[in-house]
């Protein structure tokens, strides 16, 4: 198979585009597959030692702000820090699967267990772990609209 990059300003950050002939169409859930792999790691810094160690954006469960910094909270339970703003860390990883939920917290939607309404306009989202955490009324419409 030969490979041909070509660039499209027109075209969000972050997105790629596959073209294939009509006949390759059976091969494109393993062409995903292998490129969804290629995920690029997350450098953060382990407060215990303040080393920096490498994780995949995928073992996240959710990102809360913290002064100047973010504490990075994984599946394993595992609790890091990201020397960056919430904003600027937002920016950085895929947006496909995290979503900002509240203007502290941004969640991975492929590790939400269940969500339900609550008063005052707001949703409870469960992830994985038995964590929770409110969606505010202003990020609502991007939630809906994620999911």
């Amino acid at each position: 198979m030969k490979v041909i990059f070509e660039t499209d300003s027109s075209m969000e950050r972050r997105i790629a585009k596959v073209v294939t002939n009509p006949s390759e169409q059976l091969h494109w859930e393993g062409i995903d597959e292998a490129i969804s792999q290629l995920e690029r790691k997350l450098v953060v810094i382990n407060p215990k030692n303040n080393r920096n160690v490498q994780i995949q954006p995928s073992s996240i469960l959710a990102i809360e702000s913290e002064d100047r910094m973010c504490n990075v909270r994984l599946i394993s339970g595992e609790r890091y820090l990201l020397g960056k703003r919430l904003k600027f860390v937002e920016e950085d990883i895929d947006s496909s699967h995290f979503l900002k939920i509240n203007n502290s917290t941004i969640i991975n939607t492929k590790h939400i267990k269940a969500f339900a309404a609550t008063d005052h306009a707001r949703i409870q989202v469960e992830l994985a772990d038995g964590s929770s955490y409110y969606v505010s009324r202003y990020y609502i419409k991007n939630f809906r609209g994620k999911l």
